[in-house]
């Protein structure tokens, strides 16, 4: 293993010695017509790799301007390299690094918001990317509106001047943009959002309306800006110190700002940009012209893999498993990961057309068994708020208006609640105790005055935390209680078998 002293710095002096992954953008930051908010490990090892494999298919003025949402460490590493980083693929083939060369410029929102409100309103810049988690979208889970109660959201229509969250941000910069010409331009969300693009295009103009924009503004927006719809997929774990070291030992330099991710990568992308965007279907990406379409690649993933996704990061985490292959490694957990998917989430999926379902299911299994990646359950099963409002709802009520009661679905809402709102008194484990999630202290107080697990359970439930719709429906929520009680009593792996016994006798 060589020592940080012993290997020079990433640097653009030896990039012509380092095997570079597509090609780069232009080096002129006037030129880059592509804006990024969040700037973090997914972004970097996902579009950003679409983007320089694009490059090398068909030349164009696509480099990025990134903005991290608060973090200086990634902007500072990336700056000291003139924007160069390492990927760093993980396949049971072997593994390789590669060098991206697409960034040209760097910042950071909560420190200088006006920044991205400027950006916005150049002229060069022709489209904007956003990873910025669920939360970042500002949806309120009880209407499905722009959350006006959010102290963020709140604090931007008292000043819609000087915005800070995202959707003040982006409406802001439209608005500027607006002002300087109404060129045309694209919001184009990368994130795990239901119809990411419709979400997207409603929060701004709710914000707008909501705000007093002035009727040229809302009319630039609805006339002359895109928001299309994207289906992303890769598992990208978090960095860890032993990163760099790796990349050292297969590069021969260090880079301050490495990524990991495994092989596999897709991105659906509804073509719709009126300003032109980057040859990406040459890049790896699928461009999708029919109606509908990335919405069904968005069921496939939000349903096949990011709600069982859940479902192994909380049991994995309960039973004192560190990381996803660990965790899908125990027989108990893959039974009912693999009873969720077939049982009850394909059947709630319109898939799209000559999709291969076997073997995208196949194909999982091995992702997730991938010990090379040590995808973690705490990542994982973080921000559960935000993420199984999306996951759980529409499949779990399409059972229950069918008579079912969908039992692996109640388990993964119940086994999130024992890992991140536990009942007073239980000890979920340090990998659970591990996990984060915006709304942990609202959660906790929402069900402090519980006296047994099924009534924290029903608590949390009828607050509405998933939703209102499954709010209303006991035979779910008593589900979740009898289910949260097992974890407690028995263990996560009974509760799995009272779970699997349940899904069988209803869905089989």
């Amino acid at each position: 293993m060589p020592t940080p002293g012993s290997v020079p710095a990433l640097d653009r002096s030896r990039l012509s010695g380092l095997p570079l992954l597509g090609a780069s953008a232009p080096q002129d930051p006037a030129r880059a017509g592509i804006i990024h908010l969040g700037l973090g490990a997914f972004h970097r090892a996902h579009a950003a790799v679409h983007t320089a494999r694009a490059l090398a298919a068909e030349e164009g003025d696509w480099g990025i301007i990134g903005f991290a949402n608060r973090s200086r460490s990634v902007v500072d590493a990336m700056s000291r390299q003139e924007g160069l980083y390492s990927v760093l693929e993980l396949a049971d083939t072997g593994t390789r690094a590669d060098v991206v060369d697409v960034h040209r410029g760097f910042g950071v929102m909560a420190e200088d918001p006006s920044a991205v409100v400027r950006e916005i309103a150049t002229s060069a810049r022709r489209l904007l990317t956003l990873t910025v988690s669920e939360g970042g979208y500002s949806v309120s889970p009880r209407t499905g509106h722009l959350d006006v109660d959010s102290p963020a959201i709140r604090a931007d229509l008292e000043s819609p001047a000087s915005p800070r969250s995202v959707i003040g941000l982006l409406a802001g910069g439209l608005a500027a943009r607006a002002a300087a010409g109404g060129e045309p331009f694209t919001v184009l969300p990368c994130d795990n959002v239901v119809s990411a693009g419709q979400t997207a295009r409603r929060m701004v103009t709710e914000f707008l309306e909501a705000s007093g924009a002035e009727d040229d503004v809302l009319a630039y927006v609805r006339g002359s800006v895109s928001f299309p719809n994207a289906m992303v997929d890769r598992i990208v774990p978090a960095t860890t110190p032993g990163t760099s070291d790796h990349v050292a030992e297969l590069l021969g330099v260090r880079d301050g700002a490495p990524v990991r991710a495994e092989k596999f990568s897709m991105w659906v992308i509804e073509d719709d940009f009126p300003a032109g965007r980057p040859a990406w279907e040459r890049g790896g990406a699928i461009m999708s012209t029919a109606d509908g379409d990335v919405e069904k690649y968005e069921q496939v993933k939000l349903r096949i893999l990011n709600g069982p996704h859940s479902l192994i990061a909380y049991l994995g985490a309960l039973d004192g498993r560190v990381t996803i292959p660990e965790a899908f490694d125990q027989d108990w957990i893959a039974e009912a990961v693999l009873t969720l998917i077939h049982d009850e989430n394909l059947p709630t999926i319109d898939l799209p057309a000559g999709f291969d379902t076997a073997g995208y299911i196949e194909d999982l299994t091995h992702r997730w068994h991938n010990h090379d990646l040590g995808h973690r359950t705490r990542q994982v099963g973080s921000d559960g708020s935000m993420r199984l409002p999306q996951r759980i709802p529409v499949p779990a009520r399409f059972h229950l208006d069918a008579g079912r009661t969908p039992a692996l679905l109640a388990l993964t809402v119940a086994a999130w609640f024992a890992c991140v709102v536990p009942p007073r008194g239980f000890e979920p484990g340090e990998q659970a105790r591990a996990m984060t999630d915006p709304a942990q202290a609202q959660l906790q107080e929402i069900a402090s005055a519980a006296t047994s697990p099924a009534e924290h359970a029903r608590l949390l439930m009828e607050s509405g935390c998933l939703s209102e719709e499954l709010a209303d429906r006991p035979e779910f929520v008593d589900l979740v209680g009898e289910l949260l009680t097992t974890i407690l009593t028995s263990g996560p792996r009974a509760a799995t078998a009272e779970a699997l016994t349940a899904s069988f006798k209803e869905n089989r």
